[in-house]
């Protein structure tokens, strides 16, 4: 028989983010979009204990990310337990799997940021006229890494 280890759940801001959810800046509650029913900043999530409830009346609330994961997947209580890591069985840890843990996209989105940004330096100092080998090989590296963040946001 397994054990659900709350522990092990993961935080509220990456896991609602990594659910496509764009909380806006706050403090102890955020403001986002009600994926249930498609409503724009209509709820809103505690990002300590990762509570949620639509403010919008749909009916959308819950005490955990456990509770969203369970509504927005259609899943029940173990089987989402064990896909967020927080199931344990026969005294295993289901977080021991192969499966990589998601990248929150404002990660992602950094990266692609920092990355076109040299892309753009590079062609500017291509268009002068002052293009190195080594400002090449920094323009192919920033170049792979958008196209492998952008696979990765796709996947």
């Amino acid at each position: 028989m397994g054990e659900f280890v709350r522990e092990q759940l993961p935080d509220s801001v990456s896991y609602y983010e990594s659910e496509g959810l764009t909380l806006q800046r706050g403090t102890k509650w955020r403001t986002t979009s009600c994926n249930f029913h498609g409503g724009s900043d209509s709820m809103r999530v505690n990002t300590v204990t990762g509570a949620f409830v639509c403010m919008a009346g749909c009916g959308a609330r819950g005490g955990d990310v456990l509770a969203y994961h369970r509504a927005a997947h259609g899943m029940g209580f173990v089987e989402a337990a064990k896909a967020l890591g927080a199931y344990r069985e026969d005294g295993r840890d289901h977080k021991t799997s192969n499966k990589p843990a998601p990248v929150p996209a404002r990660a992602l989105l950094e990266v692609a940021a920092f990355e076109l940004t040299v892309c753009a330096m590079v062609l500017s100092d291509a268009l002068e006229g002052n293009l190195t080998d080594d400002d090449f090989d920094r323009f192919r590296d920033a170049a792979s890494r958008v196209i492998y963040v952008a696979e990765v946001a796709n996947a």
